[in-house]
């Protein structure tokens, strides 16, 4: 069994954004509330070690709400896993509180990268800022420097990743694709994921349903992108990952393909091992099969 990434639920529903698309609205709770949780370090340890066993170069912090809420968190994780190693070790977050409150996170940050984290993920719809606070901050009346938040991570040393979920009414076509790439290659942006939108399978929440049924790409939308990413006149295919996305150099530019909530069962490598604060890990997000 190949597993390719190590995913950690990091601290709890609590967020600071208001995403129609968020997970925690399309997926099981599996124990994850509001308070911050216990966790059980003892079945951390044999997660960990079950991904340094299967050969996992990946550990990524994300959530079912937005974990930077929670850093001491984030740290214990950091230090108890110190010893497996892991090659890459990522941050997926909002960006927001980043950004906000930079005297109290920069040392955070800063405590992180010394621990071996290399690269924050910060969640985007668009290279429009007011696009970005419609889904984000939409009881605000602005968004986030992103430009300059994405400068300072790169000053403390870590990779940024923009993962930018695609949907109708956003990044929805083959020209906002091409203008959010020039976005990412002016701000030297390294690495870029499009995950379409997804609808989940079962209707836990019917203002995360109806907003993905109606924001979804349509078939030639998507069908656009995927032709623009297969065209050998200026896009070349460099990897394909174990559960079916593709990345791809568009451009001058590192992007992949990616699908959300997807679950290949017959696939001979499972997508994940995500760690659940409870102790339990399950290959998927709202799957009842557990490892342990």
């Amino acid at each position: 069994m190949k597993i390719q990434t190590f995913s950690i639920i990091a601290g709890s529903e609590a967020c600071n954004a208001r995403c129609p698309f968020c997970v925690s609205k399309m997926t099981p709770p599996f124990g994850v509330e509001l308070r911050e949780p216990e966790i059980n370090l003892r079945n951390f340890h044999k997660a960990c070690e079950l991904a340094r066993r299967v050969g996992v170069i990946t550990a990524m912090f994300t959530g079912k709400g937005e974990p930077t809420l929670f850093p001491e968190q984030i740290s214990r994780y950091m230090t108890e896993m110190l010893k497996y190693n892991f090659p890459i070790i990522e941050l997926q977050t909002n960006g927001i509180k980043l950004f906000e409150n930079q005297e109290k996170y920069d040392p955070y940050l800063r405590e992180w990268y010394d621990l071996g984290m290399t690269t924050i993920a910060i969640s985007i719809v668009h290279y429009d800022p007011e696009k970005n606070r419609e889904i984000y901050l939409p009881y605000r009346k602005s968004y986030i420097d992103l430009p300059e938040l994405i400068a300072k991570i790169h000053s403390l040393g870590f990779s940024v990743r923009l993962t930018c979920i695609a949907a109708n009414g956003y990044i929805d076509s083959v020209e906002k694709l091409l203008e959010l790439i020039r976005f990412a290659k002016s701000n030297k942006v390294k690495q870029l994921t499009l995950t379409p939108v997804n609808k989940p399978k079962d209707i836990l929440s019917k203002e995360a349903w109806s907003w993905t049924n109606k924001h979804h790409l349509t078939p030639d939308q998507l069908s656009s992108i995927i032709n623009l990413l297969e065209d050998k006149q200026r896009s070349c295919h460099r990897l394909t990952l174990s559960h079916g996305s593709k990345v791809y150099d568009l451009d001058g530019q590192n992007i992949c393909l990616n699908y959300c909530l997807t679950v290949q069962p017959d696939a001979e490598e499972l997508r994940n091992i995500i760690f659940y604060p409870d102790g339990h890990a399950r290959p998927y997000w709202d799957s009842d099969t557990i490892y342990f």
